[in-house]
């Protein structure tokens, strides 16, 4: 093919004025399971607690008519746990003479920008709140720390060669031990060790990886529909309830947690503490730009860590 001589193109043209679409695409994950199926409540300190109990062994003793009681059933004290929050914090500068042009894809630069960041704060949250993390105090030279859920299931555990349970309070991190494929054995024996604790799961969350490998599971809640003859076929390939002897467990996938953990989650014992719920703090102006940043300060309570169960150092791929 070749064009008449002299032909006047687009390529050599001045001018031309630009074809930008006036949307922003933007695929970065905001989902953040943790957060969205456990409680949340409001703390008024920077170390917040809450109290365990457990009931006395079952006793099938008989008694004889007419006995007296000469003797008195111990009676035990609550357990008092507690935990801390921990200060996470974006931050923006943006220069005041984008409040004058014509921006695609948002009318404000500014208010655009404290959106991102808070989204971007909320993962950040849902992050910390997973980590096989221990508690820090802090002090003036040194953060606080929010001990994450790793660090929390102890008697319920399920872990490979070499790993160790946390103290079970907190106050220090479970050992990573070695890596194994995730079974179907693993869940169930974790599941039973919960059930036989007084816990009743209803979550399964586990990284995206191991996600693949629960729907392998032969206890997967089976899911059958007739195809249509006169239009495209929908195949399901995702696992979305798992069907154990101790109940049923939603599947559930967070791309924030360590992949090499799965969580057994009773929701009813879980929250987010909040001592300063997510906002906006404005800085002091000093030139001709905007400064501000996004604050939250949080922790994890875990109302009792038996009503859980977990199953640790899972291959990662």
């Amino acid at each position: 093919m070749a064009i008449v001589t002299n032909t006047f193109t687009s390529f050599s043209a001045k001018g031309i004025r630009e074809e930008l679409a006036d949307v922003i695409n933007n695929i970065s994950p905001e989902e953040v399971p943790l957060q969205s199926n456990i409680g949340s409540k409001n703390v008024s300190n920077t170390y917040f607690e809450w109290q365990t109990d457990d009931l006395a062994a079952v006793s099938t003793t008989a008694v004889i008519d007419g006995d007296d009681v000469s003797s008195f059933d111990s009676t035990a004290a609550t357990t008092r746990v507690g935990n801390y929050t921990q200060i996470l914090r974006r931050t923006l500068i943006v220069a005041d003479n984008l409040g004058s042009q014509d921006l695609a894809g948002r009318n404000d630069e500014f208010a655009y920008q404290i959106a991102k960041r808070g989204r971007e704060l909320k993962r950040d949250l849902e992050a910390t709140l997973l980590l096989n993390n221990a508690k820090v105090a802090g002090n003036s030279s040194t953060a606080r720390e929010t001990a994450g859920l790793g660090a929390w299931i102890a008697t319920n555990d399920n872990f490979g060669t070499g790993g160790a349970s946390p103290t079970g309070d907190g106050s220090d991190a479970r050992t990573d031990g070695t890596q194994r494929d995730f079974t179907e054995t693993m869940l169930k024996a974790a599941m039973q060790a919960a059930y036989s604790a007084g816990g009743n799961p209803s979550i399964l969350m586990v990284g995206p990886f191991n996600k693949t490998q629960v729907s392998g599971f032969a206890g997967i809640a089976a899911q059958r529909y007739m195809a249509p003859s006169d239009g495209p076929t929908t195949i399901i390939g995702a696992a979305d309830v798992y069907l154990s002897d101790f109940g049923t467990l939603t599947v559930v996938p967070n791309r924030f947690q360590r992949e090499r953990d799965a969580f057994l989650l009773d929701p009813e014992y879980a929250a987010v503490a909040y001592l300063r719920p997510i906002q906006k703090v404005d800085l002091a102006k000093t030139g001709d730009a905007t400064k501000a940043m996004m604050l939250v300060e949080a922790g994890l309570e875990v109302g009792t860590e038996k009503a859980h169960a977990g199953v640790f150092d899972l291959t990662t791929s």
